[in-house]
């Protein structure tokens, strides 16, 4: 690839991304936002990262992983008692690797 081509797409790249993160920030900038439209907003991360969690712990190609599984389980029950995520994670890394050591 020439230098030439890969600036072109890169500056058109950037130039979708900058559309993409900048022009809604700046289109929406100090309106208010309905309490639905906000709501289904902060659902967004929550739903990315369980995303990304399901996609490693139930792949398709691999047998399941149990300690994996049971400290997601684990992970669950913080999240819906403290609701905080720095409380998931530590839990999660501790959970399995206690498990690890165990099976």
């Amino acid at each position: 690839m020439r230098s030439s081509d890969f600036l072109f797409f890169y500056v058109c790249v950037l130039a979708v991304i900058v559309a993409c993160r900048c022009v809604p920030l700046l289109a929406l900038g100090g309106r208010e936002l309905s309490p639905r439209v906000s709501e289904a907003l902060g659902l967004i991360p929550p739903a990315a990262f369980a995303a990304l969690v399901a996609n490693d712990l139930f792949d398709p190609s691999t047998a399941p992983d149990v300690p994996a599984l049971l400290s997601a389980l684990v992970v669950l029950a913080v999240a819906r008692r403290t609701g905080s995520l720095i409380w998931c994670a530590l839990t999660g890394m501790a959970a399995f690797a206690l498990l690890a050591v165990v099976a």
